[in-house]
């Protein structure tokens, strides 16, 4: 396809030492304040923006999307994260279940895996043909065109992460209670296979890697770090403003004049 560019390695250079908390919470704070200011711009000007999140398992996808979504309104940060599809939309034209969910005026909507899941796990794990692969690398770049072209702003990420860091995140999973829900059947199996993974993967950029739709990649070896790295470049790809807003007072109330009912309200075990 034409305009198509090469997709460039997956940076492998040594990272830097981990982000000690507080200086990531301060540099957080700022970017959360920023995201707040391209969250009025975009609400603003009617932008609709999709950014797409895509990497192996355990590679930080849910906690940058946590880190990206915390501070700002879910009725403009859309966050999308499909189950299987079900017989009905095994059916339907593969991208069909997803363009509901594309952004509309004043949206910002962010998928938790994407459309993608055909280039990686559909086809690692031998849930589709290798003929609807081929398919889906040669359509992924005219259906993405023509989201672009209806002006959605398209912002894809991979984020890479080293099999030492993914076995150790995974093997967490398994021995912390409170992130054992994270840890699916399909995890156990894709565990094995990190060469069909990334044999996948390189097609996949060599494929999509557009001028249009570009992918960019970020190491998320440190959490903090990704987590910064991510929504620095994701505010450098909007172009935004801020937008004043008039100071907020509130404003006097009167208290005391009624009584209030005498009502056997039922208060919760104080047990902290």
């Amino acid at each position: 396809m034409a305009d198509k560019k090469k997709s460039k390695p997956v940076a492998t250079n040594t990272p830097p030492a981990p982000l000690k908390r507080k200086e990531y919470e301060k540099e957080l704070h700022r970017l959360h304040e920023e995201l707040v200011k391209l969250q009025r711009w975009v609400v603003s000007k009617g932008l609709k923006v999709c950014v797409v999140f895509e990497g192996r398992d355990g590679a930080g996808k849910g906690g940058t999307i946590k880190a990206l979504t915390e501070r700002v309104s879910p009725r403009v940060f859309r966050v999308v994260a499909l189950p299987a599809p079900t017989e009905k939309e095994k059916s339907q034209l593969y991208f069909q279940r997803y363009v509901p969910h594309l952004p509309s005026a004043g949206e910002i909507v962010i998928f938790d895996r994407s459309w993608y899941n055909r280039a990686g796990v559909e086809r690692v794990m031998g849930f589709c043909t290798e003929e609807q692969v081929e398919k889906f690398l040669d359509g992924a770049p005219i259906i993405e065109k023509a989201m672009v072209d209806a002006g959605i702003i398209l912002i894809k990420y991979w984020l890479e992460v080293t099999p030492k860091e993914q076995e150790r995140r995974l093997r967490d999973r398994i021995n912390d209670g409170r992130k054992t829900w994270k840890l699916s059947p399909m995890d156990i199996k894709s565990f094995t296979r990190w060469d069909e993974y990334t044999e996948a993967r390189d097609a996949m950029f060599a494929a999509t890697d557009t001028a249009w739709a570009p992918w960019f990649v970020a190491r998320s070896e440190d959490k903090k770090r990704v987590r910064l790295n991510i929504i620095s470049h994701l505010l450098s790809q909007i172009p935004y403003k801020d937008i004043p807003e008039e100071p907020v007072k509130l404003p006097k109330r009167k208290i005391g004049k009624i009584k209030p009912t005498a009502y056997p309200f039922r208060y919760i075990k104080e047990k902290f």
